[in-house]
């Protein structure tokens, strides 16, 4: 089967399931410009998956927004430097249970059944190929180089106003935050770093980071999860000199809490948990760093300038003669530049599209007190979220200016686990996030809609009895 050939059964499967029937939802007018039923931030592949999902709920007057240009979004080709993704590849996401819409299909309609047998994992690069064939075959609505700078609650008329950057203003009536792993806060820098050193000697390695311009030079990376050894091999492909890779344990992880969360219904079965034991099992999971794949292990320590330092924590860094001085336990080392691998901080405080609203939204510090032995305050700093991704207030004066917005991001995880951001969670989180804002767009109007249900009077049967005899000839 061609590539062409899957589209027209693609096609066919999705008339089958007579998907793109007319909008149940009961449009919104406004002076000031067309009334959106959904505004989805962040084109990547939650973005994309939470469009088609409500495609499928048949609410379709929405947009998908996104900042960079248009088969950019999202981290493949940005800050992702993996050679393959970390998900086992046949893992499904966000086809929604469509075979003709898997990347599996797509992979073989390219390369056959033997070519997907000899694949190991997905390229990264490929993944973002099929993410821009799912865009197109779907027909999915995105703006591209156009970002939220601020989100204003209008409660009063049932909307948001979301400014952007180039100062237009949209007007919609739910708002998903499909931004991401980062969406939910900010990537962190050691204040030991960013206090001590000029920018231009350091970046995180989720950022912007040319290692073109460090061809030839020594660079230090801190951090003992997966990117940092993502980013030694790739700086090493591109000419780096030397990469040294700084872990303060003195083993690498090798349990890969991931994969049990794949394999006994965790992922899927997470959101029914009680609070207590959220907590305890995320507690454990933010205790151990997800590990290197193997492969990737094996391709960065057999380069030629590879180093590991283990058990070898950052005590200082100085700037001496334009370069880096980082000393740890072992001793001294000088570097060019530094690549910081060191996660991410969850807060909606951080996020500057929600300055207005972030000091009324809900975080589990405000619903739930853990036993001492467990507590984390990287936890108690995330939103506390709805059973469909919904943000909560604090207080009941918040709840009018929060309803309509939800976090379809990386901030879900202490209520709904891996969901909004990882692969291994979209095939359940989707149809939830659905069904949670289709269920919030018809509860809005239920008055409306009661009040045409009573009134509803067409009529459907003809049928006559006693049947009308025919006239005598």
């Amino acid at each position: 089967m061609s590539l062409v050939e899957l589209e027209a059964r693609l096609a066919h499967d999705l008339a089958w399931l007579d998907h793109g029937k007319p909008d149940w939802a009961r449009p919104r007018t406004h002076d000031d410009g067309h009334v959106f039923d959904v505004v989805i931030v962040g084109g990547g592949q939650s973005g994309l998956g939470a469009a088609f999902a409500l495609m499928r709920e048949r609410v379709a007057n929405l947009l998908v927004i996104d900042e960079n240009d248009e088969g950019q979004e999202g981290p493949w080709i940005s800050y992702a430097r993996m050679v393959t993704l970390r998900t086992p590849k046949q893992i499904t996401s966000i086809d929604l249970g469509l075979p003709s819409l898997t990347f599996r299909a797509w992979w073989e309609a390219q390369h056959g059944a033997a070519g997907w047998a000899a694949l190991d994992k997905i390229p990264r690069e490929e993944w973002m190929a099929y993410l821009r064939w799912y865009r197109r075959v779907l027909v999915i609505p995105v703006r591209n180089n156009t970002r939220l700078a601020r989100v204003e609650p209008a409660p009063a008329l049932g909307l948001h106003r979301l400014h952007l950057n180039n100062g237009e203003v949209l007007l919609a009536r739910k708002v998903i935050l499909a931004t991401g792993i980062q969406g939910g806060g900010q990537w962190a820098v050691p204040k030991l770093v960013s206090e001590r050193l000029p920018p231009s000697l350091y970046a995180h390695t989720s950022g912007p980071l040319d290692y073109d311009a460090l061809a030839g030079k020594r660079i230090g990376i801190l951090g003992g999860g997966a990117s940092s050894f993502d980013n030694a091999q790739y700086a090493l492909q591109r000419g780096v000199a030397q990469a040294h890779v700084f872990v303060r344990r003195p083993e690498l992880p090798r349990v890969n809490p991931i994969r049990h969360m794949e394999q006994v219904g965790i992922i899927a079965r997470f959101p029914s948990l009680p609070d207590a034991d959220k907590y305890r099992l995320m507690a454990s999971f933010f205790a151990r760093n997800q590990p290197p794949t193997n492969d990737t292990f094996a391709r960065a320590v057999a380069m030629p300038g590879f180093h590991l330092h283990l058990g070898a924590p950052w005590l200082d860094v100085a700037e001496r003669d334009g370069r880096v001085l980082v000393v740890t336990p072992q001793g001294e080392h000088v570097f060019d530049f530094l690549a910081i691998a060191t996660g991410l901080v969850t807060d909606p405080d951080l996020r500057p599209e929600l300055r207005e609203i972030a000091g009324g939204i809900a975080r589990w510090r405000d619903r739930y007190l853990p036993p001492s032995e467990l507590a984390n305050p990287l936890l108690d700093a995330h939103p506390y979220l709805g059973p469909g991704f919904e943000l909560q207030p604090r207080t009941v004066e918040n709840s009018a200016s929060l309803h309509g917005l939800f976090a379809f991001n990386y901030s879900a995880l202490i209520n709904l686990g891996l969901s909004a951001s990882a692969l291994s969670g979209l095939k359940y989180a989707l149809p939830r996030l659905a069904q949670a804002v289709a269920n919030q767009l018809f509860v809005d109007d239920r008055e409306s809609v009661l009040h045409d249900f009573l009134a509803f009077d067409e009529e459907e049967f003809t049928g006559q009895w006693p049947l009308q005899q025919e006239s005598a000839a």
